[in-house]
């Protein structure tokens, strides 16, 4: 190795010594908020209209407990059926909904406090397929192939996760296609995601008895109900409307089932611009924001100050086709301009990017992934789902893929960061001492030095190497090393967040079918 080389590995084994917390130069929760796609004056028109198509409209397919409650709050039920929401309603709403909720992990490292502007990246989705990138061919070794996915590829895909430090929770990001019972699905999938990170988990529950029971796995986990409500470290993902402006029954059910067992609630509206949203992007902002402000009111009416999370994600049609497409520009900016509402009305919000249309992790993956999620991100919304990992439109979800957006997600972050003025940052003593005494250059400064880890984020799997030396290692792309990290990742590691013992006491009470040895090592 040249001599250049041998000090560049000195230099990347010294950043990649584990830093103490306090001086990571990013953490979870950045304050974001810089970005702003739309004018003060515009978000006024926005709320107006949101306003206005919830008195004036309302909502078809309304449950009798909903109709009960917001009726009895003034609301009115129309002669075709329609539940409408009065500005006085929608007003009372926002004084009371809780605002600076956390939500929790089994391990309080990793609780997200949503106060503010504060960011955090996790994963989300419904794949039903999981891209094999990173199960090379020896023969064709850039082959890529998709195949259902499998309960043991929820579980990989949390324990994954729960080692990629930029992605700071988990929610389901595929369907067990393996399972073919819903209800076993579900608690299976409880099961899957909270076994394998202890980072906070995002679930999703098609029935409300499956909901009960999905409870009662967590409560096992917990230790017990009253553990559980004192640090619920699951949040129910409720697509609680059919679009345009329709309550999904069994999905309202369920949310009440969660609300009474102290599950904090993702309150989701997802129509596609152009197809049940309106084409334009203004339009679809209102609809959805109007379809998740009048979810938040109906929770608040059931439990008054209940943690939930304004969740409005307008999905973008190809008009050519119809097909969605999450890694366009129009969908970087929709989502980004539904995370200004939100935090304009003051709430807990949560918005999706990162659904690249790419089928694998290409340049195209790459551009569609950095573009959506940095808007994102800089908007200022709570939470980004959907961040990692995702392929296809939302059809797919790749290993390799997770790997390599980690490490985007370390850079998204710190830019959303931002820089800091101040006497030491502007560094006026610096330049003079190296100006006036030499050396004429700040290598190997002291302020330089000190600054090589708590102001640069380094990627794991990315590359800086000069031409010379990428040739000389192999000439590999990301693409490489992140196969490597995968499989390194998925040989060696496996949680112990949950003891052995209460593992047992859980597979007495339900039927896991995550065989225990695929748990351990060895396997």
């Amino acid at each position: 190795m040249s001599r250049r080389a041998g000090g560049r590995a000195a230099r990347h084994a010294l950043r990649s010594a584990p830093l103490a917390e306090e001086f990571k130069p990013i953490h979870p929760g950045q304050v974001g908020g810089r970005y702003k796609p739309l004018a003060d004056e515009d978000l006024e028109r926005i709320v107006s209209a949101m306003l206005d198509l919830l008195e004036n409209v309302g909502f078809a397919r309304a449950i009798p407990s909903y109709i009960e409650l917001v009726t009895r709050a003034g609301g009115k039920l129309t002669r075709d059926g329609r539940l409408t929401f009065p500005r006085e309603l929608i007003e009372w709403t926002l004084e009371v909904c809780a605002r600076d909720i956390t939500l929790y992990g089994q391990n309080p490292e990793h609780d997200m406090p949503l106060h503010g502007n504060k960011v955090y990246f996790g994963t989300a989705g419904a794949a039903v397929h999981v891209v094999d990138a990173w199960k090379t061919h020896e023969k064709y070794p850039d082959h890529v192939s998709y195949r259902e996915s499998t309960l043991q590829d929820l579980y990989d895909a949390a324990r994954l996760v729960d080692q990629l430090e930029h992605i700071h929770f988990f929610q389901r990001c595929m369907v067990a296609r393996d399972i073919e019972n819903p209800h076993a699905m579900d608690l299976n999938t409880t099961y899957a995601s909270v076994m394998g990170t202890s980072k906070h988990c995002g679930l999703s529950y098609v029935d409300p008895g499956h909901a009960v029971d999905g409870l009662r796995l967590l409560h096992a986990i917990a230790g017990g109900e009253k553990q559980w409500r004192q640090r619920p470290f699951a949040s129910l993902s409720c697509c609680f409307v059919v679009p345009p402006m329709r309550f999904a029954e069994d999905a309202c059910r369920v949310m009440e089932v969660c609300i009474s067992g102290g599950m904090p609630v993702l309150l989701l509206a997802a129509g596609q611009a152009g197809a049940t949203s309106p084409a334009s992007l203004a339009g679809a902002v209102v609809q959805e924001c109007a379809e998740c402000l009048a979810a938040l009111a109906v929770v608040n009416l059931i439990a008054e100050g209940h943690p939930a999370i304004f969740g409005p994600w307008p999905f973008v049609s190809d008009l050519r086709t119809g097909a969605m497409s999450g890694g366009s520009g129009e969908q970087a900016v929709l989502m980004a301009a539904c995370g200004q509402v939100g935090r304009y009305l003051n709430l807990p919000t949560g918005i999706a990017a990162g659904m690249a249309d790419a089928k694998t992790p290409d340049a195209q993956s790459g551009f569609e992934k950095a573009y959506t999620v940095t808007l994102a991100g800089h908007c200022g919304t709570n939470l980004v789902y959907e961040s990692a990992g995702m392929q296809a439109s939302l059809l797919g979800f790749g290993f390799e893929s997770a790997v390599i957006d980690n490490d985007m997600l370390g850079a998204i972050n710190r830019s959303v960061r931002g820089i800091e003025i101040d006497d030491d940052n502007l560094a006026l003593e610096t330049i003079a001492d190296v100006c006036l005494n030499g050396p004429e250059h700040f290598l190997g400064h002291e302020a330089t030095l000190s600054r090589m880890q708590s102001d640069y984020v380094y990627p794991e799997v990315g590359n800086r190497l000069t031409p010379a030396e990428w040739m000389e290692l192999g000439s590999k792309n990301v693409n490489e090393p992140a196969r490597e990290r995968v499989q390194e990742v998925l040989d060696t590691y496996f949680p112990k967040h949950v003891p052995d013992e209460l593992d047992e006491h859980v597979r007495e009470q339900f039927e896991i079918l995550l065989p225990k040895e695929k748990m351990r090592p060895g396997v």
